[in-house]
């Protein structure tokens, strides 16, 4: 079978080709570049726990010794400190990595996979759909030809294939503004991220309401000023001052040494695009939509988006079309994008109006900064991974289904399993291969070797029902998992949501369950957006 084409070589694209491959399915990247990426430290990308997890499932590195965990959060407004947070194991740290570091690593080890093919200079410039496959030309000193089974456009906001397929990207332009410093320097809170409200000293310029430190490796950081609406030139002049005079009121009045390494101004748009599917035509990351506000992190969509789509691609690859899965894509992933953005736009106003509401409701300084520490850290509606609540993949509630910590369609919780080789690992290693995962809860297990438990009680009758099951499903089991009690089976998609948790084995809900996480009964209905 043709290999899936990926137009576009930066991390969503990459991420997509090696996600593919891990799951024995071939792709072509086509990259509109040299294969050699620009590096700019002032270009930078913060990682949630999840997505910096999945960075290293892919590349093989934890990217710690290029990119930066951070010991703790300090916000602060005026000179108040409000609020203060020190990571740990049971509340991680993000990972704040230069977005070339990041890229180079998914080169890397695209180079050492082959059953990826980047091919560089390559420009798309039209696509062909049929009933088995696409075709897409490209321009170029090596101008061509390929043929795939799908195409998946990852080429970013001014994307080619969005274009091709006549798909609408409405959403508002310029929505934030900030001018940004990479600067090498001592500040009084090392390793620990901050963000400064209406801070005390007078500012160069525009007024600058906020402003955003965050460390680095080898002790670079990159500030970030949020600019007043407007199209207000940033000069370097006035850039340089911004850096003086922020330094010295964090140190005390006197601008500590330091080394510009890098500038830029960061523009936030919000855009979504109305379909992202369209046949045998997928949209991923910056093509498919726009954040940013707020703290908030579209790269981190973005790659959930090829964590969501490369195994419903690899299924389909392998097994056949089975239309439902596919179109799940789109329904799954455009509702959290679009959550993300109404909640973003909703705070919007209120955080960038000036006092109105701090007048008027006590405590609402909080508030904001709550917000705001949400979006920066990934947490509540501006950040948190979203859940698929309303998939058209969840199975109907059966009798034997239980709550646990974790909702039906959030990720799940990363504890230590054992494997069907009898190896501890983590619940998230298992992730990305392809395979349903079955979780069973069974304390003391761990104290055991694996050979004195796996034929004893209700092992066998569960090892039976995975066998049985419509997919490949990899059978784990835990000591313990937030909120189950002994015996619950947990059912768990190749991308980590959660399905279903069943009180004991149940082998025709389990069954049930695993088919309706497939998309149903397997069908080959007409594509979506080919009507």
């Amino acid at each position: 079978m043709d290999p899936v084409i990926i137009a576009g070589a930066g991390p969503v694209g990459l991420t997509l080709a090696l996600a593919l491959a891990r799951q024995e399915v071939p792709s072509v990247v086509l990259d509109e570049g040299s294969g050699k990426d620009e590096q700019r430290l002032a270009r930078t990308v913060v990682l949630r726990e999840d997505t910096a997890a999945l960075m290293a499932r892919l590349t093989g590195s934890s990217l710690t010794e290029t990119g930066f965990r951070w010991s703790g959060w300090r916000s602060m407004r005026r000179k108040q400190v409000m609020r203060q947070i020190t990571f740990s194991d049971d509340d991680p740290a993000p990972l704040h990595i230069a977005q070339h570091e990041l890229t180079g690593a998914l080169r890397e080890a695209i180079a050492n996979e082959p059953l990826i093919k980047v091919a560089v200079e390559s420009r798309l410039d039209s696509i062909e759909q049929e009933t088995q496959g696409v075709t897409a030309h490209t321009r170029g000193p090596k101008g061509t030809w390929w043929r795939g089974s799908y195409l998946v456009g990852c080429d970013g906001p001014r994307s080619t294939v969005r274009k091709l397929e006549d798909i609408r990207f409405p959403g508002r332009t310029a929505v934030e503004r900030h001018a940004v410093a990479a600067l090498r320097t001592e500040l009084p809170w090392p390793g620990e991220a901050l963000l400064h409200r209406m801070p005390p000293w007078r500012t160069s310029g525009p007024s600058a309401g906020e402003v955003t430190g965050r460390p680095l490796a080898d002790g670079v950081w990159r500030l970030d000023w949020l600019l007043p609406p407007g199209k207000d030139l940033v000069t370097p002049d006035l850039l340089v001052a911004r850096v003086r005079e922020t330094l010295a009121g964090w140190c005390g009045g006197s601008t500590p040494p330091y080394e510009l390494l890098d500038t830029g101004v960061h523009i936030v748009h919000h855009r979504l695009a109305r379909r992202w599917r369209v046949g045998r035509v997928f949209l991923a990351g910056d093509a498919a939509h726009l954040l940013g506000a707020l703290g908030s992190q579209g790269l981190d969509e973005g790659l959930r988006d090829a964590d969501n789509l490369a195994w419903k691609l690899a299924l389909a690859w392998h097994h056949g079309p089975h239309e439902a899965l596919l179109d799940s894509y789109q329904v799954e992933r455009r509702a959290i994008v679009a959550a993300r953005l109404r909640a973003a736009d909703q705070a919007l106003p209120v955080l960038r109006s000036g006092g109105g509401l701090r007048a008027v409701v006590p405590g609402s300084a909080r508030g904001h900064d709550a917000l705001l520490t949400d979006g920066h850290l990934g947490r509540g509606p501006l950040g948190e991974p979203g859940a698929y609540a309303d998939s058209p993949l969840a199975p109907p509630r059966a009798e034997s289904a239980l709550d646990v910590a974790t909702a039906v369609g959030a990720p799940v919780t990363d504890v230590r399993v054992t494997a069907e080789d009898g190896s501890f690992v983590r619940l998230r290693e298992r992730l990305g291969r392809g395979a349903l995962l079955v979780l069973l809860i069974a304390p003391g297990t761990g104290v055991w070797e694996r050979r004195h438990w796996v034929t004893a009680g209700i092992m066998p009758r569960l090892a039976a029902a995975v066998t049985a099951l419509p997919h490949r499903a990899e059978l784990l089991v835990a000591e313990s998992y937030p909120g189950a009690a002994a015996h619950t089976v947990l059912l768990i998609r190749p991308d980590g949501h959660l399905v279903t948790a069943l009180n004991g084995v149940r082998p025709a809900d389990l069954y049930e369950a695993a088919e309706a996480a497939l998309g149903g009964p397997r069908a080959t209905t007409q594509a979506a957006g080919t009507s």
